[in-house]
């Protein structure tokens, strides 16, 4: 671990990154993000440094800073123009009514484009294994970008000398810390845009050396909200993808701290897994994670309020002691499940269909609706419910009780989230849909 965090102290120290307060700021403007753009402008690539995660061998994340990448030049921005097939991996509906994921390969040549796709399938499986994920695979569409480099591998593999070209210029020892993964982020902008409806971006380094990071103050103009970065053949960077998520679809602080930071006397965090309040006050003032207090949380141990967090060891809780969100290896904690949750619900549907909604019905038309386990389903002619076909996935108006008299009617149905992980009521709206369809005359 030395050589991960030699300095680290030191740049701490010089280079104050972002903390709750600022990030705090911006996020009522991400939580409704929904992707897409006109236009395609290339994100700020000068200014202030970038701001990255990592991951040391105690599995405990850090944060350094680096250089932000150059403009692409002209030639760059040819080879990627002329590039990038998008290929689907995982298909549960429409573009735009289900969380679009979208891995981006480097370090794989032309001939190993299939590697990739496979790579893809297996971090997938891995990410997808961890809950909540596991009970909402049903909401995740997952893509690749395929993004020939002219070198098999990455820079800084297996040591730091090591050079290799390719497409998205994904190097170890990034800040002379070996296990950081960085990218240029200009060049993953130039692929994630090929893909119609980024909402998460990864992109898989050909390699089985353990590492990755995550850049979470990227906002493009692509609509996806930071981008996490891990090895293709190391089973432990998909941890790392899984942490790094946890910003950008739940909205989650890191529950960790460094001693340097003192304790912290700002506002009220945004975060929903961080706040200035002890247990007692969290369930007096009703804040925050206080309907999960005193509960069992799939971490271990008991949801309360833990010091520490959110980088400060002082002046900020914690739901639990250990969650995945200050240690890799470990699980969401209820209130992390609970976010993680509503923001897979902030991008893809409760409720889906492949049946136009836009277009008129027959009366005797089938009409098919996608929906995962634990969701209700309501039936409606003309806004009154047709009791008999309750939570069917596959209906006629006709058998829905629409009358053959001539008249336009129209059928609807609309769709609940039952699960009990989410209890915030206002998260909970997020768990609800409606669909409608004009029944011809």
């Amino acid at each position: 671990m030395a050589s991960d965090i030699s300095g680290i102290s030191a740049r701490i120290r010089r280079k104050r990154f972002r903390v709750a307060l600022a990030a705090g700021a911006t996020l009522a403007a991400t939580l409704s993000a929904t992707g897409g753009a006109a236009a395609h402008p290339e994100p700020s690539a000068t200014g202030s440094p970038q701001q990255v995660e990592y991951f040391g061998k105690d599995g405990h994340p850090r944060h350094t800073e680096v250089p932000a990448p150059a403009p692409l030049g002209g030639a760059e921005r040819s080879r990627a123009a002329g590039d990038g097939d998008v290929v689907p991996i995982v298909q549960n509906g429409p573009v735009g009514t289900k969380a679009d994921v979208v891995f981006i390969g480097d370090g794989y040549t032309s001939a190993q484009q299939e590697d990739f796709h496979a790579d893809v399938r297996t971090k997938w499986a891995e990410v997808s294994k961890v809950e909540p994920y596991a009970s909402y695979k049903n909401l995740f569409n997952v893509w690749a970008v395929d993004a020939h480099s002219r070198q098999s591998g990455v820079s800084g593999d297996p040591s730091s000398d090591v050079r290799r070209d390719t497409a998205l210029g994904s190097h170890f020892y990034c800040d002379d810390i070996e296990r950081l993964l960085c990218v240029d982020t200009n060049k993953v902008e130039s692929y994630a845009r090929k893909a119609a409806d980024p909402d998460v971006v990864i992109v898989l380094a050909n390699s089985t050396k353990y590492g990755g990071a995550g850049y979470n103050d990227i906002t493009s103009p692509s609509g996806y909200d930071g981008i996490a970065t891990g090895s293709s053949d190391n089973a432990k960077s998909s941890q790392v993808v899984v942490h790094e998520l946890g910003h950008s679809l739940g909205k989650l602080a890191d529950e960790y701290w460094y001693d340097e930071y003192g304790t912290y006397t700002g506002a009220e965090p945004a975060w929903l897994n961080s706040s200035k309040l002890t247990a007692a006050q969290l369930t007096a003032q009703k804040k925050k994670w206080y309907r999960w207090i005193g509960q069992a949380s799939p971490d271990g141990g008991t949801v309360g309020a833990f010091e520490g967090g959110n980088y400060y060891p002082r002046g900020l809780y914690r739901p639990t002691d250990n969650s995945i969100m200050r240690t890799l290896g470990r699980e969401f904690n209820l209130p992390g499940r609970e976010a993680m949750i509503a923001g897979f619900h902030r991008h893809g549907s409760v409720v889906t269909s492949t049946t136009p909604t836009d277009s008129e019905v027959r009366r005797k038309q089938r009409v098919a609706v996608q929906a995962g386990a634990g969701v209700r389903l309501r039936w409606y002619v003309d806004g009154r419910a047709a009791k008999e076909v309750k939570d069917a996935r596959s209906v006629t108006p006709r058998a829905l009780g629409v009358p053959a008299d001539g008249r336009r009617h129209t059928i609807s149905v609309r769709a609940k989230d039952m699960t009990k992980a989410v209890r915030d009521p206002e998260l909970r709206k997020l768990l609800t849909g409606k669909l409608t369809w004009k029944v011809t005359r």
